[in-house]
């Protein structure tokens, strides 16, 4: 009896270690997970998660998020699909298999599975707009644009007092919406690798880091290296090259971090 009360008193004991290891530092973390297609995870500051796209392997995805998130989290603030295509939702629909989404957005409804899991566990579904701004706990999603077909996705950009995360991930369509951010300052752009870094828009930004994805599929992908590519920003990461991308930011200050597999 003794030998199993000092069993359960070291198991409670971990327990509460991991927790507190866990719990909300009061800051924004922008995970780029190193899946298939496009998977980013925000951790706003206030400790709610927000799930954009998934990726095609919703197996990866599962054990991603496991290591990011607490073991004893089921909730997301929001789930958000910027192309309803198969790189992103084989790994959302994993997610609405172990998640409830307290708001799912996307810039097309897609039949099916995606849908009936949101309808089971009603979640309200919204089409992104151009001109939406929503709370994530602290952080601000403002959305620039969203259509759909080949070119299309949603453009959004993450505030969080003096730090700005752009999330580009789709095709040319989006361009547009980028002339409202001429001359501004952007920590980090998430962006397609097949796409051209020469778009007049991308070059009006001032870019401190990119994380480069590899969800959008071009019909003529661009063969640049990455020195070419070093004139869009001074640093530039991949997944495949760097494993996970985890920025973190106090609202002033950002620090980048990776971790390989």
């Amino acid at each position: 009896m003794r030998q199993q009360l000092r069993y359960l008193i070291v198991l409670i004991g971990a327990l509460a270690i991991i927790a507190w290891t866990q719990r909300s530092d009061g800051r924004l973390h922008v995970i780029v997970l190193p899946t298939k297609g496009d998977a980013i995870l925000i951790r706003s500051p206030n400790g709610a998660f927000t799930m954009i796209d998934g990726g095609g392997n919703p197996t990866d995805l599962a054990v991603e998020l496991g290591a990011h998130m607490p073991f004893w989290e089921r909730k997301l603030a929001a789930i958000i699909l910027t192309r309803a295509a198969e790189q992103n939702t084989p790994g959302q629909l994993g997610v609405l298999r172990r998640y409830q989404p307290m708001l799912a957005l996307t810039t097309v409804i897609p039949d099916g599975e995606w849908h009936d899991l949101l309808s089971a566990l009603a979640t309200p579904v919204h089409r992104l707009q151009a001109g939406q701004q929503i709370n994530l706990g602290g952080a601000l999603l403002q959305v620039l644009t969203a259509t759909d077909g080949d070119e299309g996705g949603a453009v959004l950009l993450i505030k969080y007092r003096a730090t700005r995360i752009l999330i580009h991930t789709g095709g040319s369509a989006g361009d547009s919406a980028l002339a409202e951010l001429a001359g501004q300052h952007i920590d980090l752009l998430i962006y397609p690798w097949q796409r051209p870094i020469t778009v007049a828009e991308i070059e009006q930004l001032r870019i401190r880091a990119v994380a480069f994805s590899d969800g959008f599929e071009a019909a003529e992908p661009a063969l640049q290296s990455f020195h070419e590519r070093k004139q869009l920003a001074p640093y530039l990461y991949h997944p495949e090259l760097d494993g996970t991308i985890h920025l973190v930011s106090d609202g002033q200050r950002i620090a980048i971090t990776t971790q390989l597999p």
